[in-house]
């Protein structure tokens, strides 16, 4: 499926945005080292297994692209590696087993912090797998993920800070690997990959996000709630690149998006999304009334024994 999309033939649902400050071409660069090149920066970030520096790795790519210093090679070739660069801790364990996370108590406050960078330090590997895994892509699918990468550095550091800040550090509370075991399943088809991260996964932040956010607000934590309106705003925009690229890939293929989706949720053992949702950030982050409608109607039909 990598050669899904070819690099030399525009879409003709591409965003149009001037992005021609960006040069595309082939840059020579050590494999797994740092270079002038997108997807290969993005693979060496990607490796680096000490957080701190992947988020900084991801920042920099981040700055590049602004300044419009990286080439993109789209046609270049990766080997199928499984697992990006991983720190010795946090330890990964079952969801069940993962430590409680009250907002009524400052460990609680600590461990919810942590659980949400975990989310954010696989956020970043997420979007940099993205740009390096999936050759033959359109310029702006490189860009796109990228600076999400990069946004997503950000959120992770706000994070690690706040946790520094109250004693703690990435690592102290255990985690699982939810997100990662999605990713590895879809690593060969960018369509599935799209329909089941953003749209699916990443997606499920949009609703949860508030709720969090009104138990640490009762809990007077000012400053968690800072950093979570700053994720909440950033990830409509991540949602929506996803639902973005979902869509351009459905018509490239021919098919309907949510008929095609119920098949890849099928295919991949994935459950559909479940009420309540923040209906306002999903329809900003580009779902559909009627497919959210849909999600609703058939968690209803299914019953509080199988919702």
């Amino acid at each position: 499926m990598t050669d899904l999309l070819s690099h030399n033939e525009p879409l003709p649902d591409e965003r149009s945005d001037d992005r021609s400050d960006i040069a595309t071409g082939t840059a020579s660069s050590v494999q797994g080292e740092p270079c002038n090149e997108l997807r290969g920066a993005a693979h060496h970030a990607w490796r680096l297994a000490e957080p701190r520096a992947k988020a900084q790795a991801a920042l920099e790519i981040g700055r590049q692209l602004a300044s419009a210093s990286l080439l993109i090679d789209a046609a270049r070739g990766f080997d199928d590696e499984l697992r990006p660069g991983r720190p010795s801790m946090p330890r990964l364990v079952h969801p069940r087993d993962v430590p409680n996370r009250g907002a009524g108590t400052p460990a609680g406050r600590a461990a919810l912090l942590h659980a949400i960078a975990h989310i954010e330090f696989n956020a970043i590997d997420l979007a940099l797998d993205a740009v390096w895994r999936f050759p033959g892509m359109p310029s702006d699918w490189y860009l796109d993920w990228a600076s999400v990468a990069s946004e997503e550095a950000a959120h992770f550091s706000l994070l690690a800070d706040e946790l520094e800040r109250r004693g703690h550090r990435y690592g102290d509370f255990d985690a699982h690997d939810g997100l990662w075991e999605m990713a590895m399943k879809t690593r060969d088809d960018p369509l599935a990959r799209m329909a089941l991260v953003p749209r699916l996964m990443e997606a499920r932040g949009l609703d949860v996000t508030p709720i969090i956010r009104g138990k640490l607000e009762q809990a007077g934590d000012v400053q968690a709630c800072a950093i979570l309106d700053i994720i909440l705003r950033d990830e409509v925009g991540h949602v929506a690149i996803g639902n973005h690229w979902y869509g351009v890939l459905c018509r490239r293929q021919g098919l309907e998006p949510e008929g095609a989706w119920d098949a890849l949720a099928r295919r991949y053992c994935a459950s559909a999304p479940k009420a309540p949702f923040n209906l306002e950030a999903r329809l900003r982050a580009g779902f559909t009334q009627a497919e959210l409608l849909a999600w609703q109607s058939a968690q209803a039909s299914a019953g509080p024994a199988d919702a």
